[in-house]
């Protein structure tokens, strides 16, 4: 596995420690973290800027999917779909540098991985919607 699907795993694991602990002190969450789940600098680099930008751009990225989740109430999502969802609309809406088709195929990877079989198919759903809105390439970075 890679650098980047190990960080975007790292990501998904914290979040969902967030969401279902709701620690008061991320940055001591986070610290916590790391001492659990030892990963090389360089993992631990991408994922920590990935989970800051999801972070902070989560009422926006968490509106997105309550407006893409038909017939589906935002708190009963499974945890884990919820922030796979997360990232990886993060990923496609404010981060240029990646193409959407890495992020959707790397949700669907992780969800397939970390949720259950069914959690793959509703994930590449909804991120295909979401890939239909976008102003850019699907399959290249947005500097390409």
């Amino acid at each position: 596995m890679g650098l980047r699907r190990d960080g975007r795993e790292a990501v998904i694991q914290f979040l969902y420690q967030v969401d279902t602990h709701r620690p008061l002190n991320i940055p001591e969450a986070l610290a916590s973290f790391w001492k659990q789940n030892e990963e090389p600098q360089s993992v631990r680099e991408f994922a920590e800027v990935l989970l800051k930008g999801v972070l902070e751009k989560m009422p926006e990225v968490d509106a997105k999917i309550r407006t893409l989740a038909d017939n589906w109430d935002f708190e009963r999502l499974a945890v884990v779909d919820r922030n796979i969802l997360r990232l990886a609309i993060y990923e496609m809406l404010f981060c240029p540098e990646i193409p959407p088709v890495v992020s959707i195929n790397e949700a669907i990877e992780i969800a397939k991985k970390f949720s259950t079989a069914e959690s793959g198919k509703f994930v590449n759903g909804l991120l295909d919607r979401v890939k239909k809105d976008l102003l850019r390439p699907a399959r290249q970075s947005a500097g390409s």
